[in-house]
């Protein structure tokens, strides 16, 4: 008898209708599956075979056909074991025909019990787009399922109970959310309240995190850039429910999703190590998995000592940083994740990290520093926005008992310029100033005379190039915002062309 049920598969960030076939026939006993599945869902017999056994079910004895359709898509995940053994069980005739709008999501443990799966959030999705009902998906994950609106989420603790649902003898209740996303959203990591003086780079982080720049703080080891960078999620916006929903399906697909928290609502931070390889910062692997730009997007990318990343490494962030997309490549076709993110780097000024400082003597030769500060590349530099040094803390500032600025406070002023940005960018998918293109720069950052000509010496003097050009205007806007001015001042203009890099050594 052949029997139909149906599940989902995840590509990239997105899901893909599976159509599970079983087809029993006479013949030796054996279970085949076809449909260009991967060693773990081969594996998938085993499973099913002993769940079902172990679930107070007969296993049939014949010869078992499963087919993964569509035949042309990569099937990989143990995600495909309920539906298989549903569709075993259908075919078999031990439980009852199940309605087509049904959706079966799940891995089996031997004992027919289910195991977390990961992806649930975009499967589940897809499965509303494609107008369905009703979605079976493994217990711990219907917190994160749930998300999605309009479905019937149907929490399955085991095989059994669900062979015992299908026949109508003991029903599942649907999952009922009961404030579990009644998330409050408390800003994470260190306050701002506790780095002492560096007001200008203070003012720095909260401008880039007004309009989602790109930061790189120089400057002698123990200054505070690390606390500072630390500190960046507590000063930026709120998350939308459309952020917060693109993080969550990322960090579910990454299998990173934490278990008390189905739905992210605090910005990612992101601090990968300088040993990184270029796969694990922007993706890769045989079947391409999100790297750390993605597990950043919206959120905070730091990169502390940043000449000590490998050159191949840093310079393969050049296109996302511009772009806001990654697309890796691969025999088997090409997979898309996002990667609008916040950068912020920090490093020292030279090998010793005493280049320029007032109280330590450097003991680097020019030569040494030169080379260490060329491992950046000029394009890379080019597209950071804000360049910032970050002097010595002085006794004077760090005995002193007066309380600074709370990263709430700050955060006030970042939501009213994010807010400004919401408004004028209705109508289109922008989000920040950091997003313009030239289009959007040459409409919305309008300049008057006094500060056009600062524009024109600066980049005179400065050597500006085109896109350093745009980034200045586009900083500049943001500083309007936290005015909020609606025209962009020569003072606006002024400090945005004063975060320019002025050289090197």
């Amino acid at each position: 008898m052949l029997a139909k049920t149906l599940t989902c598969a995840v590509v990239g960030l997105e899901g893909a209708i599976v159509e599970v076939e079983v087809d029993i026939s006479l013949g030796l006993p054996a279970m085949n599956i076809v449909g260009l599945p991967d060693t773990a869902v081969q594996e998938a017999r085993e499973r099913v075979r002993a769940a079902i056994k172990n679930s107070g079910c007969f296993f049939p004895q014949k010869r078992i056909t499963v087919n993964l359709a569509p035949a042309d898509l990569k099937k990989e995940g143990p995600a495909y074991d309920l539906p298989i053994a549903v569709g075993t069980l259908l075919a078999s005739e031990q439980i009852p025909p199940v309605d087509p709008d049904h959706l079966f999501l799940g891995e089996l443990s031997l004992d027919g019990s289910l195991r977390h799966t990961n992806g649930i959030l975009p499967m589940v999705s897809l499965a509303r787009d494609r107008n369905m009902r009703v979605v079976f998906v493994p217990s711990f994950d219907a917190p994160e399922a749930a998300i999605v609106e309009g479905l019937e989420i149907i929490p399955v603790g085991s095989l059994a109970e669900l062979v015992n649902h299908l026949r109508g003898h003991r029903q599942i209740p649907v999952f009922a959310k009961n404030g579990l996303y009644d998330v409050q959203d408390y800003p994470s990591g260190p306050d701002m309240v506790h780095v002492r003086g560096q007001e200008h780079v203070k003012r720095a982080l909260e401008v880039a995190a007004a309009g989602g720049h790109n930061v790189l703080m120089s400057g002698p080891p123990g200054a505070g850039k690390t606390l500072m960078a630390r500190s960046m999620p507590s000063i930026l916006p709120r998350m939308t429910n459309e952020e917060s929903l693109e993080v969550t399906k990322i960090y579910s697909v990454s299998g990173m999703l934490p278990s008390e928290t189905p739905l992210i609502v605090q910005r990612p931070f992101r601090a990968p190590h300088h040993t990184i390889s270029h796969a694990g910062l922007v993706g890769g692997g045989r079947w391409p998995r999100p790297g750390e730009i993605t597990l950043a997007h919206r959120g905070v990318l730091f990169l502390d000592e940043l000449p000590e990343f490998g050159q191949h490494v840093l310079e393969v962030m050049r296109q996302p940083i511009e772009d806001g997309i990654v697309t890796i490549s691969r025999a088997q076709g090409s997979v898309t994740f996002p990667a609008k993110f916040a950068l912020v780097a920090a490093m020292n000024p030279c090998p010793c990290g005493y280049y320029g400082d007032s109280v330590k003597e450097c003991t680097c030769s020019d030569v040494m520093i030169s080379r260490y500060q060329k491992r950046i590349s000029g394009p890379l530099l080019d597209r950071i926005d804000i360049h910032v040094e970050v002097p010595r803390v002085q006794y004077e500032k760090l005995s002193d008992d007066r309380v600074g600025e709370t990263s709430a406070q700050i955060r006030a002023r970042v939501e009213a310029a994010r807010e400004r940005q919401r408004r004028r960018f209705v109508g289109t998918k922008l989000t920040c100033n950091a997003e313009m293109g030239p289009g959007e720069v040459r409409g919305y950052c309008q300049v008057d005379a006094v500060a056009q000509g600062l524009m024109k010496a600066a980049m005179i003097q400065l050597h500006l190039s085109a896109r350093g050009f745009h980034r200045v205007l586009k900083l500049a806007r943001t500083i309007a915002d936290l005015a909020g001015a609606d025209v962009i001042g020569a003072a606006h203009v002024a400090e945005a062309v004063q975060y320019r890099p002025r050289g090197r050594g």
